[in-house]
């Protein structure tokens, strides 16, 4: 079990976040730990990505991975991918959300990933996380690498979204509605964006989550915010001109989401072993609790005096 953390004090005037999810996205696991275009280790780096991960000391009310899970849709590759993410699950007590990606492949994610037949069936579904709902949409089209959804899965989410939940929605796809600066992905988009935004309209939709693109961004797409998280397995160069950005083996990051009553925040977490200060600590945040709001500004919002 993980104890709650002390930062789950509030010295503002938010009160904490209703609900907290981790989204990561884009693992492209290969079979037998081939290293993925002869450069990329995935499984360490997703390794690595978990331990950033439990190293929160959260309980997050679920793990949300959007899509290309595996980089061929190898049966192997989905079963590695359980074995590195269902027992850090088991820690967290959290829920595993599984997206379908371009990368992947329906029938073995289906029966490897979810216990379910082996066909080329959307991968869909509902969760509700304590009030929050969160929908899974498959944007992947068997055979292709741009992104769709057909007449069937927008009915069906029609149908989801025609209820409200008690603390709103969320959904979880691959291919994010959103622009990119980089001509490769106009390429592989999310084509006729237009029939998801009229589903969602007039609903209890508070924010989409994405992935494909391998670098973080956000936006808003029928005025709903989107957040896009980076992979695990290699990001994006964004400091290149847009038509020479490449994969580099750094920057992996994660999104840590917290779900307020009138907001929601993704958060950026760096996977990375950077030497980090030590002024705040829990003991710090017990400390400031005891005190009273006057004795906390006096005490940490004052600024000291110049020495001109």
């Amino acid at each position: 079990m993980v104890p709650t953390p002390a930062a789950s004090v509030s010295f503002g005037q938010y009160p904490p976040a209703r609900r907290t999810i981790v989204h990561l996205s884009d693992t492209h696991l290969l079979a037998g730990n081939a290293p993925l275009g002869g450069r990329y280790d995935t499984e360490a780096n997703l390794a690595e990505t978990l331990r950033a991960v439990e190293a929160l000391g959260i309980r997050p009310d679920a793990l949300v991975f959007t899509g290309d899970l595996t980089d061929l849709g190898e049966p192997d590759a989905y079963r590695r991918l359980r074995a590195a993410v269902d027992p850090v699950a088991e820690r967290l007590d959290a829920p595993l959300i599984w997206v379908a990606g371009n990368h992947d492949e329906r029938p073995a994610l289906r029966e490897a990933m979810l216990g379910l037949a082996p066909t080329e069936e959307p991968v869909t579904g509902v969760w509700d996380l304590g009030g929050l709902r969160l929908i899974a949409l498959d944007t992947s089209v068997p055979g292709w690498h741009h992104g769709d959804l057909d007449a069937t899965q927008l009915r069906w989410l029609r149908d989801v979204l025609s209820t409200a939940a008690p603390l709103g929605t969320l959904l979880a796809l691959h291919h994010p509605p959103l622009p990119s600066h980089v001509p490769l992905f106009d390429i592989l988009e999310l084509r006729d964006q237009g029939r998801l935004a009229e589903a969602i309209e007039g609903t209890d939709v508070r924010g989409i989550l994405a992935g494909h693109l391998h670098y973080s961004t956000s936006g808003t797409f029928a005025g709903v915010p989107v957040s896009v998280a980076a992979a695990t397995c290699y990001t994006m160069n964004l400091a290149r001109p847009g038509d020479a950005v490449n994969g580099m083996d750094a920057g992996q990051s994660f999104h840590l989401v917290h779900v307020y009553d009138d907001t929601i925040t993704h958060s950026v977490v760096p996977v990375t072993q950077a030497p980090t200060g030590d002024y705040f600590s829990p003991e710090w945040v017990e400390r400031m609790a005891r005190l009273s709001p006057e004795q906390r500004l006096e005490e940490f919002s004052r600024k000291p005096p110049r020495n001109d």
